[in-house]
């Protein structure tokens, strides 16, 4: 019997010290209906960051810039996610959480309002970078709010279903910009995801509890705000590694999905459609195959999926010509793809339990600049050398992450 077990026992024992005993939260067991209207919020976000990517040249010829600047309404948002990412537990650390996750939720709506109306280039990488701020500041947050609003071994699933909003979004809001910017112009498909964004906040602050924060936020600040910090633990530098090797991997691969598919599958627009929510759908699915997992073999998974996403694109480069073997290898990619983030957000609330906010903000500027980094490298490897040595490239990352997640897993061992 461990030591808290016999301090238990002996306060059970005891009428007098009994009645002394104080919840440790005073948040209920599992607050569901937050964890949902979470879920919306990371959805609208979600679709209203890769939103430009299908309406850059409405955008960019209605406010007489060229695509490239046009392009940079997507860059714009990243760099204030990462900004926003690392300082974001710092600033708020006296604020109720349930106060601080409404702000950016409003950012959110703000955002999208001064897009649809920007009469300038200018006024539209404001709202961008409003965007950005909102997108940092609420994902970093998210696993620590998640770890407060059900119990411990539900975690897993709250973070699936977070995920489960973030595949959905992804799918679908590239094609879905173009479709309605078509009929209703670029302003319009901007404007459309603003009342999901305020659903999502009225949602949000009705269903959350007051989340206050910790004891070790509101004094010193220490345990909680310094990002950096928490590098010099050696679990936390090597599985940082691991998910900036993933992310790089990962979009190395995703963000030239379409040429390639176009020129070496030669799939039709059509075809390509479907296998984009084909990988959406699987990437829903395995968010919640893998949550059940995450109990008992939270490790081995996360050496697993970055495994097998190197094998899927080695196969790519076998057999890309083959319709049907792409089909096949793109499901298993979204599978795996959308489910990492649900076990890195696990280890994350078991490795900094005390500072998961700090963790969350490091976290989301590690992907952040994993993305940036493995979407621009891929590409030069695109023009230079080919579409095959992206993917290979793509592979050697993953397998480095797969290889330090292992890493991480023998020294937590010892």
């Amino acid at each position: 019997m461990t030591s808290k077990a016999v301090k238990h026992t002996h306060l059970a024992s005891d009428p007098d010290l009994e009645q002394q005993v104080v919840p440790a939260s005073p948040l209920p067991k599992a607050a569901w209906g937050a964890i949902v209207s979470m879920a919306l919020c990371v959805a609208v976000l979600i679709a209203s960051e890769f939103m430009p990517v299908s309406l850059l040249s409405p955008i960019a010829t209605e406010l007489g810039v060229t695509e490239g600047r046009a392009g940079q309404a997507i860059s714009i948002s990243g760099v204030f996610a990462v900004l926003t990412s690392l300082f974001v537990s710092g600033l708020t650390r006296r604020l109720d959480r349930r106060l601080v996750l409404a702000s950016f939720s409003l950012m959110l709506v703000i955002s999208g309002t001064i897009v649809t109306f920007s009469p300038s280039y200018l006024v539209l990488m404001i709202g961008r970078a409003l965007l950005g701020v909102a997108i940092g500041g609420f994902w970093s947050m998210s696993t620590s709010i998640v770890m407060r609003l059900v119990p411990e071994d539900s975690v897993p699933k709250g973070l699936a279903m977070l995920n489960a909003g973030n595949a959905i979004a992804a799918t679908i809001s590239a094609p879905l910009g173009s479709l309605l910017g078509s009929y209703i112009g670029w302003r319009g498909a901007f404007f459309a995801v603003v009342p999901l964004a305020l659903v999502a906040l009225v949602w949000q602050w009705v269903s959350m509890p007051s989340v206050p924060p910790r004891s070790a936020d509101t004094t010193s600040g220490i345990r909680s705000s310094n990002v950096f910090r928490l590098l010099l633990r050696p679990e936390v530098a090597i599985g940082m590694a691991s998910i900036l090797l993933l992310f790089m991997g990962q979009f190395a691969l995703f963000t030239y999905l379409r040429p390639f598919l176009e020129t070496v599958t030669s799939v039709s627009i059509s075809t390509l459609s479907l296998l984009l929510l084909l990988m959406g759908i699987a990437g829903v699915v395995g968010t919640y195959v893998v949550s059940q997992m995450l109990g008992t073999r939270l490790f081995p998974v996360l050496i697993t999926i970055p495994l097998l996403m190197a094998v899927i694109a080695l196969g790519l480069i076998a057999s890309g010509s083959s319709a049907t073997s792409t089909a096949f290898l793109l499901i298993g990619w979204g599978l795996l793809g959308t489910a990492a983030p649900v076990g890195w957000g696990t280890w994350l609330s078991r490795t900094m339990p005390d500072d998961a906010e700090a963790g969350g903000g490091l976290q989301v500027a590690t992907i952040q600049l994993a993305i940036t980094l493995g979407a621009s490298t891929g590409g030069v490897l695109f023009d230079a050398t080919g579409w095959w040595t992206t993917f290979l490239f793509a592979a050697v990352l993953l397998a480095g992450s797969s290889l330090l997640a292992a890493v991480a897993w023998r020294s937590k061992c010892r």
